[in-house]
């Protein structure tokens, strides 16, 4: 089982092409599994683990509901932000500059071939890093992704998470609010739950704006413990 991942580091980069790319790296990796089972052989395959932010942009799942997309094509344009309908799980999100997202393209047979501890260990990752900031997260039963204030009308969500998988390899990941700008999310039902508000890793400490590379360290460093990956770039 190879569990090295190779971390790559996108900066600001346009979701499409970012989406191209992901699948690019998910096929190579799906290519390499059926050829080692239909030729019988044993070559290692490898993990990617992309860090990256988007300019402002919307995506919607594939089991999502375009109605909690609550402006037009032409209020798009005035906000300077893309729509796209993806192939990974859950509703519509934001994503945009000050959000760290994270696309773990891993095999899954290198390390567990279970999609529920696969989420939870993001979300653990997630939590753990917000942990080191001084702010308590939690899960929310039967909503994805990480909360605070969880069973109070406080509740409010700072990392939202969708991912696709197919024969163990998986593909989109997390999305941080870090140092988001919070506004484009009034245009959205966020994650198709009503009701419930959205938070920034600033916003909740209070500061203008907290380093991204302080916050890549350290969701790194919880994500090589929690799976056990040695991450190299």
């Amino acid at each position: 089982m190879n569990r090295r991942t190779e971390l790559q580091q996108l900066g600001l980069k346009d979701y499409k092409e970012t989406w191209d790319y992901q699948e690019e790296l998910f096929q190579k990796i799906l290519e390499l599994k059926i050829k080692n089972r239909r030729e019988e052989l044993n070559l290692e395959t490898p993990n990617y683990m992309l860090l990256v932010e988007h300019p402002h942009v919307y995506t919607l799942g594939k089991s999502g509901d375009i109605k909690n997309l609550l402006i037009s094509e032409e209020e798009l344009e005035k906000r300077n932000a893309r729509y796209y309908k993806i192939n990974r799980g859950g509703d519509i999100t934001y994503h945009g500059p000050g959000q760290l997202v994270g696309y773990p393209i891993l095999d899954l047979e290198n390390f567990f071939t279970d999609i529920h501890k696969y989420l939870r260990l993001l979300e653990e990752m997630v939590i753990l890093t917000l942990k080191d900031y001084g702010i308590q997260a939690e899960r929310s039963p039967g909503e994805t992704g990480v909360w605070l204030d969880v069973g109070t009308p406080f509740a409010r969500k700072i990392c939202a998470m969708g991912v696709r998988a197919s024969r163990w390899v998986t593909m989109h990941g997390f999305a941080l609010n870090v140092n988001a700008n919070l506004g484009y999310f009034d245009n959205i039902v966020p994650c198709g739950i009503k009701g419930k508000a959205v938070t920034s890793l600033n916003v909740e400490l209070g500061k203008k704006e907290i380093p991204m590379e302080d916050v890549q360290e350290k969701i790194l460093k919880h994500f090589s413990q929690l799976f056990q990956a040695e991450i190299f770039e």
